[in-house]
């Protein structure tokens, strides 16, 4: 069999288990490895140090895979229904998070069946899949594998797909038939992104300061979230999709046929009283095998105070001074907060003669 012939075999059944995109590019030095260690450097990956740990493993993909030659990148769609319109007591989790599956397994189950798929066209090859855990910088060969361009959101743009989608890659020692990398990029001078973000995360065009990212700041961050930058999170308890939803490039971004990415009940604007009243074990029970787990029941409390706080709804008022005996510190502080917010906006509302 032909380089040419596996690789569009391979890309073939890519497609089949449920990528909407597929590229493939050589296992090289990423272009944009200077501009990671200058990110690393500025300090912008804040409490993220498994990056700094692994930095010079991001070099090279044979940190990954030893012998690899190509890299099969991979882009599985997850824009489903349109969200809800937040109303006081409610609050956002970002799209990718909807579903009642860890996108994790469920594209590390197609991954291996692409794995499995090679290995029985060529006996002895070597393959391994990887979703964002490993020291691979992603966009970057999603750039060389022709998928996109790099937009000034450090979002991996496709023109027809726009940015709805979560990346992965297959890894193989084989040698595959080359996608031309992507030319050029096609932000011109649109600033809809930078000029949306709510907490002014982005330290310059293409340029991301997680640390005040909202994404960052509900599921990374493990202590407190900056009092300064509290307002600027609103309504957001898990990732946020301010900088995707008002790219220009989203507008006609094709519909996930991918069920594991529909919305589960209370996910598509979620109930901030009835996450305030959370036990160990409801947490448990309804995130373990979602991406909401990494938060922690603790984070993500703390998630659900401060939007609770940024309402100043009275009504919540209740629950949070519950939350002011959780078992977490964490929770504790961020109850508190929220409810002298909830305690100021009461006595900032007019009352009525009546």
């Amino acid at each position: 069999m032909t380089a040419a012939s596996l690789t569009q075999g391979l890309k073939a059944r890519a497609l089949q288990a449920g990528f909407g995109l597929v590229g493939v590019c050589p296992a090289v030095t990423p272009e944009g490895l200077h501009r990671f260690h200058a990110w690393l450097d500025a300090g912008y990956a804040g409490e993220m140090q498994y990056l700094a740990a692994r930095r010079e493993a991001y070099a090279d993909p044979r940190h990954i895979l030893d012998g690899v030659r190509s890299l099969v990148m991979l882009g599985m769609q997850y824009r489903t229904d349109e969200p809800v319109p937040c109303q006081s007591g409610q609050a956002r989790i970002s799209r990718y998070a909807w579903g009642t599956s860890d996108y994790h397994d469920v594209i590390h189950e197609r991954l291996r069946e692409l794995a499995r798929w090679l290995a029985e066209q060529v006996s002895g090859a070597s393959v391994r899949g990887v979703v964002d855990t490993a020291p691979l910088l992603e966009r970057e060969f999603g750039r060389l594998a022709g998928l996109g361009w790099i937009g000034k959101n450090t979002m991996l743009i496709h023109r027809d797909a726009g940015s709805w989608f979560l990346l992965a890659a297959l890894l193989t020692d084989l040698e595959l038939d080359y996608d031309p990398p992507h030319e050029g990029e096609y932000c011109g001078t649109c600033r809809a992104c930078l000029d949306a973000c709510p907490t002014q995360a982005f330290a310059e065009p293409y340029v991301l300061d997680a640390t005040r990212c909202i994404s960052y700041l509900t599921i990374e961050l493990r202590g407190t979230i900056p009092p300064p930058l509290r307002a600027g999170v609103g309504d957001w308890i898990f990732g946020c999709d301010i900088c995707q939803e008002v790219c220009p490039w989203n507008r006609r971004a094709p519909i996930s046929g991918e069920d594991a990415f529909a919305p589960a009940a209370g996910s598509n604007s979620a109930s901030l009283a009835d996450l305030l009243a959370m036990t160990d074990d409801d947490f448990r029970q309804r995130f373990r095998r979602t991406p909401l787990w990494r938060a922690k029941r603790r984070g993500l409390l703390r998630n659900v105070a401060i939007a609770a706080g940024n309402q100043g709804d009275p009504g919540l008022a209740e629950a949070l001074a519950r939350g002011r005996d959780d078992p977490e510190p964490l929770v504790r502080e961020a109850c508190e907060w929220a409810l002298e917010r909830c305690k100021t906006a009461a006595a900032d509302t007019p009352q009525s003669d009546e």
